[in-house]
């Protein structure tokens, strides 16, 4: 192992992304992994189908302190890039909803694509390694580790976010980062469950189980997708998506009659028509019978007892639900780290530390988190090949 070219630490989406690219070009790859087997997040991607992109990628698909950030590395290696590898390994794929792609044999067909393309060029992959120590050298760097000590020219920080620890996500990208003189955005939980205080958690209790499309909104941001009430709180897609963007303190709105324009003409409009009808039959026409019962409240009245006083407050509830999250489920459940790694540290060209050559971030470790839906599968492969191109 003399002479390496380069050094992965960490054996994720972006980490084989960059090993096979890197080794395409003819360089020396070593990838060290800290836990037994490679990819453990790809496997259980898209509930074991892996959501390994989305056919409309772009930079406002991403959060970070930088929003341009991302926009060199998403246009040199694009969807279509990855769907070409996939295709050449055998893997087929289909769209579910919103542009994301599922990969019809599963998410261990794209985890073996990428180890195999990884074993043609060369690479070497260690798993079950303890990394001792990080050294800048005048070689490059040297990595002490419990199954030796390696120098090469570059080392790639690969090791992802604090996600899912029970998977082995650790600080260890940060804690590099941080030795380098390099600055670090806050890691906090993102794509992840809303959790209730306990009066809420009480009076929602029986809803847990039900799901419903809404469309749920925190500050600026907003997505129409469903949700789903928990034994703690709100899960869902629109949920996971909106909490990316809030904060501890925030109230979150949620409509959930997305598809009716105006909520309170459509009461008015079928108060009209269906006077006799009880407020609750009106609403499980459009709602889960559960959720409507919830809406509705102790009021069981007919359509015809509501005055427009009435008629706007219940509209208001129904296209304005607001919320007040106590927390999130927080590390253990969240998909996704947001934060980490400043984008002002590196190069949004080549990934690599302004102030530290030689050294380089990529994937869920660098403060760019994408929206669910395979934008963050896009960004490790678009940010390890840019590492890779710059190798």
């Amino acid at each position: 192992m003399e002479n390496l070219d380069v050094i992965i630490m960490g054996a994720g989406a972006a980490g084989l992304m960059c090993a096979l690219t890197a080794g395409a070009k003819g360089k020396k790859v070593l990838v060290l992994e800290h836990t037994e087997k490679p990819g453990a997040k790809i496997l259980i991607s898209g509930g074991g189908r892996c959501n390994f992109t989305n056919l409309e990628v772009a930079a406002h698909n991403y959060i970070s302190k930088n929003p341009h950030f991302a926009k060199s590395a998403l246009s040199r290696y694009s969807p279509y890039d990855f769907m070409d590898l996939l295709a050449q390994g055998g893997a087929t794929w289909h769209e579910k909803t919103l542009g994301q792609l599922f990969c019809n044999e599963g998410a261990r067909k794209v985890l073996n694509i990428l180890l195999e393309a990884c074993a043609k060029v060369g690479v070497v992959l260690k798993v079950g390694v303890e990394v001792a120590d990080v050294a800048s050298v005048s070689a490059g760097y040297r990595v002490e580790t419990s199954c030796g000590t390696f120098t090469a020219t570059n080392l790639v920080i690969a090791t992802g976010g604090m996600s899912i620890p029970k998977m082995g996500a650790t600080d260890f990208g940060y804690r590099i980062a941080r030795q380098f003189g390099l600055d670090i955005i806050e890691p906090v939980p993102a794509l992840v469950p809303f959790v209730f205080d306990e009066a809420t958690v009480a009076a929602t209790k029986e809803l847990a189980g039900v799901s419903t499309l809404c469309t749920a909104s925190c500050g600026t941001a907003s997505f129409r997708e469903n949700l789903l009430f928990t034994h703690r709180g709100l899960s869902g897609p629109a949920i996971l998506q909106i909490s990316s963007y809030w904060q501890h303190g925030d109230t979150v709105v949620i409509n959930l009659l997305p598809s009716i324009a105006d909520v309170f003409s459509w009461l008015k409009d079928k108060k009209k028509a269906r006077p006799r009808a009880s407020v609750k039959s009106i609403l499980v026409d459009v709602l889960p019978e559960r959720l409507a019962v919830y809406m509705v409240g102790h009021d069981s009245g007919n359509m015809a007892d509501y005055s427009h006083e009435k008629l706007h407050a219940l509209a208001a509830r129904l296209s304005a639900w607001t919320v007040k999250p106590t927390g999130t489920e927080g590390f253990k459940k969240a998909e996704v780290t947001r934060g980490g790694v400043s984008t002002d540290c590196l190069s949004s060209r080549t990934m690599e530390a302004k102030t530290q050559p030689g050294l380089y971030f990529i994937g869920e470790c660098v403060d760019v988190t994408g929206w669910l839906g395979g934008y963050n599968f896009q960004w490790a492969w678009a940010s390890g090949a840019a590492a890779a191109d710059a190798l």
